[in-house]
C-alpha cells in the first residue's frame, strides 16, 4: 500500500511567522497533505507581524488542529507521516523537544517524530544565541533533528526579502525531496 504523502507543519510563536505561510503554500502547490499545529504564542506573533488574519494561514492546511489536543492523529506513531517542520521554531519549542516535554499537541508530534525515526526539521529563530540555545540546539541535532535555521544567502543572486524567502523555503522542501520552482540552487561559480 503507497503511504499518503503528509507532512506536519509546526508552527511556535519565535518572529518570522511569515516563513510558515510559505511553506504552508509550497506544501499545498506540491499536493502534500499539510497537518497544522500552531501555538498560542504563534497565532499573536502572526498577527503582529503580519497585520493579516490567522485564516490567510490556516486556510492552507488540509488538517488544522488545536494545540491542546493530544488525543489528534498527529498524536500517535501509527498514523504515518513524512516527518515535520517547525517554522519558525521558538527557543521555548526547542527546550520542550530537546527535553521530550510534550505538554502541547505541537510538541507531542515531534516526540512522535522523533521516537519513529522521522524527519524532524526545526527552524530556528533567535539572534543571538545564548549558551543555553546553542546547547539545546547541539541535543536537538544529536537526538537526529536537523538543524535548518532561516539563514540569509548571497551565493544565487538573492536581491530582495522575497528571493531570500524563497531560498529558505526551497531549502527547507528540499530535505523532504520535494521540489520548490522559486527556488535557484547554487550551480556553481561562473567564472
Amino acid at each position: 500500500m503507497e503511504k499518503k504523502r503528509r507532512i506536519i507543519l509546526g508552527v511556535s510563536g519565535a518572529s518570522g511567522s511569515i516563513l510558515a505561510w510559505h511553506i504552508a503554500s509550497a506544501l499545498k502547490e506540491s499536493g502534500v497533505e499539510t497537518h497544522m499545529i500552531i501555538s498560542d504564542a504563534a497565532a499573536r506573533t502572526w498577527t503582529i507581524e503580519t497585520g493579516r488574519p490567522l485564516s490567510d494561514l490556516t486556510n492552507l492546511a488540509d488538517i488544522l488542529y488545536d494545540n491542546q489536543d493530544i488525543s489528534a492523529a498527529v498524536a500517535s506513531g501509527s498514523f504515518y507521516t513524512m516527518g515535520m517542520l517547525i517554522v519558525p521554531c521558538s527557543m521555548k519549542t526547542l527546550a520542550g523537544v530537546v527535553t521530550g516535554y510534550t505538554d502541547n499537541l505541537l510538541l507531542r508530534a515531534a516526540d512522535v517524530c522523533l521516537k519513529e525515526g522521522r524527519k524532524l526539521i526545526l527552524c530556528p529563530r533567535e539572534t543571538p544565541l545564548s549558551k543555553i540555545h546553542l546547547r539545546n540546539l547541539y541535543t536537538a541535532a544529536d537526538l537526529g533533528c536537523i538543524i535548518a535555521p532561516p539563514m540569509l544567502s548571497f551565493y544565487s543572486g538573492q536581491k530582495n526579502i522575497e528571493d531570500q524567502i524563497d531560498h529558505i523555503v526551497g531549502k527547507l522542501l528540499m530535505l523532504f525531496d520535494l521540489d520548490y520552482p522559486a527556488f535557484r540552487p547554487w550551480e556553481g561559480a561562473k567564472l
